[in-house]
């Protein structure tokens, strides 16, 4: 076992607790694990698992520290977990176009002034960002996260020992030779089951290339996911969002980020995905930063930030 480290800079505002709680949404995901100064993860590179740390440095608060722990990565394999990094943390990501748009207007300012330093979150890949939104479908946050903790804990490749077991979240070849029984038993239901699977076997054999999904248009990505078992729009903009850091992209037919908008703007009727449309137009091409900054107002009114 071996310990490699390497430091990141990344570009201001910039605040790791919020950073690794726009990732990981609840307190309970196992998969993003946070203990208040340190961000762990399991991933797994070449079929080989790595557990990485991230937290600031002693000695400067605008330095992270990355350490990876496993067998010696090569370089390309660091390069890999260094950009992996890197997107699921938003430390590259410049929002000081957004931040002048905030402060024009005094409402979004203040929600914006509370969360500053929070950067956007990408997952892993595409496929984990497909399968946490087939997973959350119709369900709360909550439920959602508990379910994927379930999928990883039963096929995700464990690093550790006993209680200190940690797990990846699983890749397309660690679902794509189960039955829907087998993820049934999780708590899927039997629809979604055979969603995972068909898009992880459609993966795995070549049929199927989420990453290249990035190299296409907004609407063309929108049309190929819209194509898969299991995904219709929410599901489709989520992963456009989530999983390809398409940041204009707010996911309208979520209720719960329009029931933030509700409750942040006052409101006196509920939004519909039409209307709530309209309404983001005032903040376009900041959508998705309007749906994370939703995202971390509900989790400050559960108490779950410091």
């Amino acid at each position: 076992m071996s310990h490699t480290t390497f430091f990141l800079r990344p570009l201001a505002p910039f605040r790791l607790d919020l950073a690794v709680w726009v990732l990981r949404r609840r307190p309970e995901n196992l998969i993003d694990r946070w203990d208040g100064t340190t961000y762990r993860r399991v991933v797994v590179v070449n079929n080989s698992a790595f557990e990485i740390s991230v937290a600031e440095t002693a000695k400067h608060s605008d330095q992270l520290r990355v350490s990876i722990e496993g067998d010696p990565p090569d370089h390309r394999t660091k390069q890999l977990i260094k950009q992996a990094v890197e997107n699921a943390l938003g430390v590259c990501a410049d929002f000081h176009d957004f931040y002048r748009v905030a402060a024009r207007d005094p409402k979004l300012a203040l929600l914006v002034a509370r969360f500053r330093g929070m950067k956007p979150p990408r997952f892993y890949s595409i496929f984990e960002g497909l399968i946490n939104g087939i997973a959350c479908q119709q369900l709360s946050l909550s439920l959602g996260i508990q379910l994927l903790n379930r999928l990883a804990k039963n096929f995700g490749i464990g690093v550790g020992q006993g209680n200190s077991l940690s797990y990846a979240f699983p890749r397309p070849q660690d679902l794509a030779h189960l039955k829907p029984t087998a993820i049934r038993k999780l708590g899927f239901n039997l629809p979604k089951a055979r969603a995972i699977i068909e898009i992880s076997r459609a993966s795995v054999d070549g049929r199927l290339d989420l990453e290249a999904l990035c190299a296409l248009s907004d609407e063309e990505a929108f049309q190929r996911l819209m194509e898969l078992r299991g995904v219709g729009r929410w599901t489709a903009e989520y992963t456009l969002l989530r999983g390809m850091g398409r940041w204009h992209i707010f996911p309208v037919d979520d209720q719960g980020a329009r029931n933030g908008l509700v409750r942040w703007l006052h409101l006196r009727k509920p939004l519909d995905a039409v209307h709530a449309q309209q309404l983001l137009m005032r903040w376009k091409p900041y959508g998705g930063l309007i749906y994370f900054h939703m995202l971390m107002n509900g989790l400050d009114e559960a108490g779950y930030l410091m």
